[in-house]
């Protein structure tokens, strides 16, 4: 009995298979592949410590009652949650969060992208301010609280002994319940401003100038090319910061905490501390698990709503 050609393609189509899968498997178990996931391992074991158990088990927790004291957890399912809501000091926590964000962010895209204009130009000396301007960024955030709260210290702070010599009124800054947040927003915009004044500035030196010369060609004046070249094709770099910003600033603690310590009367609680004081303060971990993934959801929600708009001015 005879093959037909059927038969005959078929079975060359098998041998074809298993000559992929033995590829495969060859690739899988050859000697450099298993040094790759060797040299690997390392790395996959710190991510799944430090990085992936205590998400999961956090998220396992907020489910808990558990004061880090008793071998033992309760099971409360989403009471905490709830709980979470009711709390009046929590809404307040999350609406100073939100004046901080817009504040910081507002403020930082204005004065970043000012930053990076005085500083794209080809002065002598301009490296020597760059990194005069950036310096901020990598100074401790411990370091920039003390110097800042002393400068807005109510008896001896330069901001009052210049409001003094200029006969304006002096200000309480810190202590002040409805000045603390707004002193707290521009320590963090000092911080901040400098580092990303240095992205825009990349985003700046990265737009080709054949796109301002067609605009001089056309009669563009310093304005028109600025409003209708240089934001346009700055768009990515801008998404970039407002993300970037957003994310920082929805998770800022070390100024709030080494300034203000959440007061005066909670004028100045952020989420991220109202977290740290319900696991650290009032043992609390299962509610403060809860917290924390109230806040990634936060997060996450925004930055999906900030692709969305930006990222599809950016396509278009």
């Amino acid at each position: 009995m005879q093959n037909t050609p059927s038969a005959g393609a078929s079975a060359a189509a098998r041998e074809v298979e298993a000559a992929r899968q033995r590829q495969r498997r060859n690739r899988w178990l050859g000697e450099e592949t298993r040094w790759g996931y060797i040299f690997l391992l390392p790395v996959l074991a710190y991510l799944a410590v430090f990085v992936v158990f205590p998400v999961v088990y956090a998220f396992y927790l907020s489910f808990h009652e558990w004061n880090m004291l008793s071998p033992t957890m309760k099971f409360v399912g989403l009471d905490n949650y709830q709980q979470l809501f009711q709390d009046q000091t929590f809404i307040l926590s999350l609406v100073n969060t939100a004046i901080f964000t817009v504040g910081v962010i507002g403020s930082i895209v204005v004065l970043s992208l000012a930053l990076a204009l005085a500083l794209d130009t080809k002065l002598k000396g301009i490296n020597f301010f760059r990194g005069v301007y950036y310096t901020p960024a990598v100074t401790s955030v411990i370091v920039i609280a003390a110097v800042w709260t002393w400068i807005y210290e109510p008896n001896f702070g330069i901001l009052n002994n210049l409001a003094r010599m200029v006969g304006l009124p002096q200000l309480r800054w810190l202590s002040d319940t409805s000045m603390a947040l707004p002193s707290v927003i521009i320590t963090a915009v000092w911080r901040n401003v400098g580092y990303f004044g240095v992205i825009f500035l990349a985003g700046l030196q990265g737009i080709d100038t054949i796109y301002y010369e067609a605009a001089k060609v056309d009669g563009a004046n310093a304005w028109e090319r600025f409003r209708h070249v240089t934001i346009p094709l700055l768009m990515p770099t801008t998404f970039y910061v407002v993300v970037m910003g957003i994310i920082s600033s929805f998770q800022v603690f070390g100024l709030i905490y080494a300034m203000t310590g959440g007061g005066p009367v909670n004028a100045t609680s952020v989420i991220v501390y109202y977290l740290y004081k319900q696991a650290f303060v009032y043992f609390r971990m299962g509610y403060a698990s809860a917290t924390a993934y109230v806040l990634f959801a936060i997060i996450f929600a925004l930055t999906l709503i900030q692709f969305r708009l930006l990222g599809r001015r950016i396509e278009t």
